[in-house]
C-alpha cells in the first residue's frame, strides 16, 4: 500500500450535519471504521491518482450525459467521488419498505384517477390538481393496463435531515434516469479500489438489467409466450442516451428509435435486416407528447404513428404508462401521505418534507411571508431548474421569486431548507463534507423490486445544496451492507 504522512480524515469535520460515514449507527458493525482505516492506508495522494484514473475510465467508456445550453450541447461525465456512501442493513430495510409502499400508492392513485376518480369525489385531493394538471392525459381514461401498473420504473429522491431521518423530496414516475451510474459506479470501484472493497458485505447491483427485463416480460400482452422487448430512445442527442444504450445492453434487447418501428393492423413491428418482427413490450424513454403523432403532438418525428391504438387494443405494453406525470407533480407530492392513507390504510413509512402549496391561499401567504427562509420550486420542472433557495438568494433573486409567485401561484410550492446529510468527499484541499441525496430505483411488474442502494448525488461545491448533475453535482457508489461485518483484511475477497 502507498505510504501516508497522516490520516486523511484527521481534519474532517462534518459540522452540525448527519454524516453518512462517521455518524454513529447501531448496526454498523464496524464497517464505517474499517472503510476509514482502509482509505487512510491508501493515502491522500494515491486516492487522488486513482480518482483521476477512474474519471479517465469513465470518459473512455463513454459514460456521459449531455448538458444543453443556449450555445451548445456538451457531453460530460458525471463527476465521480471515490469515497462510498454507506447504508446499513437496517437503514436499507426501512428505505426499501418505504419505496415499495410509495410505488404501490402511486399506482393505486393513477388507476383511480384514470377510472373512477374516487379520491377526488371523496375530497382527499382537489380535482383541479388532478384533472387540470398539465400531465393529466384524458386519452388514458378507462385505459386497460396490465396488473394496474402504471409506474414500472420509479426513482424516488430521498434526503436525510440533521437527525439522520429519511425524508422524501420528490417522486419521479415518468422516465426516471440515473440507474446506469449506479451500476457503472460499482464497476468503477471494483476496478479502481479492490483493496477498499475486499471482504465488504455489500448487496450487489449487477442484476438490475435482469430484473428490469423480467418485469418487461411480465407486463407483455397476455398469451404471448416469448415476448419481444425493446427500448425506445429519442436518439443520440438525448441527454441520457448513454443510459439508453447501457440498459438495452444490460437487458439484451434492441435499442430502437421511432423510425425503426411501424404499426400495422394495430400491432407494432420492428424493422430488421431479416424483415419485420413483432414487438410486445416497449420500455420508452420518450416523453408522452412525442410518443404518437396521431394522438399527441402531430409534429413529432420521434414517436410511432398508431402506437397508442395498438396499446389500447392490448397488442403491446408501454412502460412507463402514459399519463404518469400527474403523480409526480410537486403539488400532488404534498398529498402523498394522504394518498397512502387513502389507498393502503397505512401511515407513510418515509415522510415527506413539509410542503406548502402556493395555489392554496394559506400556502401562498405563508411562503410570501417567509420567502427568505424557504426553498421555492416550480411544480413541473426537474433537474434543479427554477429553484430559489431563500437563505442563499440575493435580494434581486428573492424579488424575482416573489413576482413569479404572485403572477402564477399554482406553479409553485415551498419547503423549509433541510440540513441535508453530508458524506466525506475528495476535494482539492483534502477530504471534506459535501451534501448529498439518494435516488433508489424500483422496478414493478407483478410485484416491486428495489435496487439495493441507488444513485447518491453529491453537491461538489462546498456548502451547496444542489446535487443535480445538470447543476454541477457528482455521484458516489452507494454501499448497502448485509447483516454482517467486514471480513478481516483487504485480501478477503471481492463483492459477490
Amino acid at each position: 500500500m502507498d505510504s501516508i504522512t497522516h490520516d486523511p480524515f484527521r481534519d474532517y469535520q462534518p459540522g452540525p450535519y448527519f454524516c453518512e460515514l462517521t455518524s454513529q449507527r447501531a448496526d454498523d458493525m464496524g464497517t464505517s471504521a474499517e472503510i476509514r482505516a482502509r482509505l487512510a492506508a491508501i493515502g491522500l495522494d494515491a486516492l487522488r491518482a486513482r480518482a483521476t484514473a477512474a474519471e479517465t475510465d469513465l470518459i473512455n467508456l463513454g459514460v456521459t450525459f449531455t448538458v444543453y445550453s443556449q450555445a451548445a450541447a456538451i457531453d460530460r461525465i458525471l463527476p465521480f467521488d471515490c469515497i462510498p456512501r454507506v447504508l446499513t442493513a437496517a437503514e436499507w430495510r426501512k428505505l426499501e419498505a418505504g419505496v415499495k409502499q410509495r410505488v404501490a400508492a402511486l399506482n393505486a392513485f393513477l388507476h383511480d384517477v384514470y377510472h373512477q376518480g374516487r379520491i377526488v369525489k371523496d375530497g382527499v385531493i382537489p380535482g383541479e390538481l388532478v384533472f387540470g394538471n398539465a400531465n393529466y392525459r384524458p386519452e388514458m381514461a378507462d385505459f386497460p393496463v396490465r396488473f394496474g401498473t402504471y409506474v414500472h420504473i420509479c426513482g424516488i429522491d430521498i434526503v436525510r435531515d440533521r437527525a439522520g431521518d429519511f425524508l422524501v423530496l420528490e417522486d419521479n414516475a415518468r422516465t426516471p434516469s440515473g440507474v446506469s451510474y449506479v451500476v457503472e459506479n460499482r464497476h468503477l470501484m471494483s476496478r479502481a479500489f479492490p483493496d477498499l472493497m475486499a471482504g465488504m458485505p455489500l448487496r450487489p447491483v449487477d442484476d438490475y438489467g435482469r430484473r428490469l427485463l423480467s418485469a418487461m416480460v411480465e407486463i407483455a400482452p397476455e398469451g404471448v409466450d416469448d415476448p419481444q422487448v425493446v427500448l425506445l430512445s429519442p436518439g443520440i442527442y438525448n441527454s441520457a442516451y448513454f443510459e439508453h444504450v447501457f440498459l438495452a445492453r444490460e437487458m439484451g434487447v434492441p435499442l430502437v428509435e421511432g423510425a425503426d418501428l411501424v404499426v400495422e393492423d394495430e400491432r407494432v413491428w420492428m424493422r430488421t435486416t431479416a424483415g419485420r418482427r413483432a414487438v410486445h413490450t416497449i420500455y420508452r424513454r420518450i416523453g408522452d407528447d412525442f410518443l404518437d403523432p396521431t394522438v399527441f403532438r402531430p409534429d413529432s418525428l420521434l414517436g410511432v404513428p398508431g402506437l397508442i391504438g395498438a396499446w389500447r387494443r392490448g397488442n403491446v405494453t408501454l412502460a412507463n404508462a402514459v399519463g404518469t406525470g400527474v403523480a409526480d407533480d410537486k403539488a400532488v407530492y404534498a398529498y402523498l401521505p394522504r394518498i397512502i392513507r387513502y389507498y393502503l390504510d397505512e401511515d407513510a413509512i418515509l415522510p415527506n418534507v413539509e410542503t406548502h402549496i402556493c395555489r392554496e391561499p394559506e400556502g401562498l401567504a405563508y411562503t410570501l411571508d417567509r420567502l427568505e427562509q424557504l426553498v421555492v420550486k416550480p411544480v413541473g420542472e426537474s433537474g434543479g431548474y427554477g429553484i430559489t433557495i431563500g437563505p442563499r438568494a440575493s435580494k434581486a433573486e428573492l424579488e424575482a421569486a416573489r413576482a413569479a409567485l404572485i403572477a402564477d401561484p399554482a406553479n409553485w410550492i415551498s419547503q423549509p431548507v433541510i440540513s441535508l446529510s453530508v458524506a466525506p468527499t475528495l476535494t482539492e484541499t483534502g477530504i471534506g463534507p459535501r451534501h448529498l441525496d439518494l435516488r433508489p430505483f424500483a422496478v414493478t411488474g407483478r410485484d416491486t423490486w428495489v435496487l439495493p442502494g441507488g444513485l447518491s448525488r453529491v453537491a461538489l461545491k462546498e456548502g451547496s445544496l444542489v446535487v443535480n448533475s445538470s447543476q454541477g453535482g457528482g455521484s458516489k457508489d452507494t454501499w448497502v451492507l448485509d447483516d454482517e461485518g467486514p471480513q478481516a483484511g483487504p485480501a478477503a475477497g471481492r463483492e459477490g
